[in-house]
């Protein structure tokens, strides 16, 4: 393949991710590329919730999930989804994790509920995983996914004797540099709308960093940020701090 064939499928690539609608978010002051539509999202997250249901065990404590349910409620009000149902669950789980789905369903793990030490900081999370929501990060991501799928399907089939090494590399190169960044400048953007609706909801912002001090005190994995989908501790929490400072709220 020569090289002006290799350019002209790398701008036939370049011309599909063009292609695609671009958005203005107010709230995060940026456009985003999205051709994914947010009702087939909802549909397969409620049916994702269902799966969840049915194969977790569900704490049935209602101590827990009372507080995850009065936590999340006021975080929901601040960030104004209030028009919409959320439901609230607890998975009997030792690893500190939480998940939001499209369709207004939360997840918090007997782990993470253990390691927040006040609700304050469990707000930090739940601010976090809404903020995912405000931001349409899902249908960004699905719809960054499916662009980079059609790009690699478009430069392989023009490699000719290339092909093997394009498909080796190409969805390693389009990963680390494209979806995986993508995926970690979502984590600080949540980040800084969780903080946005604890404050609204009377929460303290700075247990937001004392939270992920904690965290990065338990993480046991040591995963390069370049190779991660989510920021380093140490990135997170100085931009945490930089935001906190930034708005006045030290």
């Amino acid at each position: 393949m020569s090289p002006k064939s290799f350019l002209t499928a790398l701008l036939l690539g370049a011309g599909v991710l063009s292609l695609g609608a671009c958005a203005y978010n107010e709230t995060l002051g940026r456009n985003q590329f999205l051709i994914v539509d947010d009702s087939s999202l909802i549909q397969q997250s409620q049916a994702a919730w269902a799966e969840t249901l049915r194969t977790q065990k569900v704490s049935t404590n209602a101590a827990q999930n009372a507080r995850v349910r009065r936590v999340g409620d006021r975080i929901v009000q601040a960030a104004r989804l209030s028009d919409r149902h959320w439901d609230y669950a607890v998975f009997e789980d030792a690893t500190p994790n939480a998940f939001v789905l499209p369709s207004g369903h939360i997840g918090v793990t007997t782990g993470l509920l253990n390691m927040a030490r006040n609700d304050d900081q469990l707000a930090t999370v739940i601010g976090h995983e809404v903020g995912h929501v405000v931001a349409r990060h899902a249908a960004e991501r699905s719809s960054t996914n499916a662009a980079t799928g059609l790009v690699l399907g478009a430069v392989q089939s023009q490699a000719g004797d290339y092909g093997q090494a394009v498909q080796a590399f190409g969805g390693l190169g389009a990963q680390l540099g494209v979806l995986l960044p993508f995926s970690r400048s979502h984590e600080l953007e949540a980040d800084r709308l969780g903080v946005d609706y604890l404050v609204a909801a009377g929460y303290k912002p700075s247990e937001a960093v004392a939270l992920w001090r904690t965290m990065a005190q338990q993480r046991q994995s040591s995963t390069p940020q370049f190779a991660s989908t989510h920021p380093s501790d140490q990135t997170r929490i100085a931009a945490l701090e930089q935001y906190i400072a930034s708005r006045g709220w030290n």
